[in-house]
């Protein structure tokens, strides 16, 4: 029973590293998304779906050899408890990385609307009502 404990131990202990490294490659997005580096994005997307697959992969396996384990060791309770700190971290991360990315689409969005003078656009006034406009902005712009 020891060697399949040391066995569930190193799989956790794998998984964790994964973890740890998808923790690293979120904060790396973030950044990206900030700086609006578009071409480490792609990188990173790589990146994540590699770390990505082998967690599923760890987590399948971990998941047949707990199954067949009748007593877990307090190594192999405080690694899954690890696991599903840092899980629950990178959900997280992920989750704001989602809403900046969202973020600056929209900005972008925004800011190509005013520049090629979309009827659509909208502002407020000072009583904070919905305004559309015209777009006088860039119709008597020549470049």
């Amino acid at each position: 029973m020891a060697d399949h404990n040391s066995l569930i131990a190193s799989k956790l202990t794998m998984q964790l590293n994964c973890l740890t490294s998808l923790v690293e490659i979120l904060d790396d997005e973030l950044t990206a998304i900030a700086s609006r580096r578009g071409e480490g994005l792609k990188e990173i997307a790589q990146q994540k779906l590699a770390f990505l697959s082998k967690i599923q992969i760890l987590d399948k396996e971990l998941s047949t050899l707990l199954a067949s384990n009748d007593s877990r060791s307090e190594e192999v309770s405080d690694l899954i408890s690890a696991v599903r700190k840092h899980l629950e971290t990178c959900k997280k991360k992920n989750d704001v990385n989602a809403h900046a990315a969202h973020q600056a689409q929209l900005s972008v969005k925004q800011l190509k609307d005013i520049l090629i003078g979309a009827p659509t656009s909208m502002t407020y006034d000072q009583g904070g009502s919905v305004v559309h406009g015209n777009s006088k902005l860039v119709h008597n712009l020549k470049a």
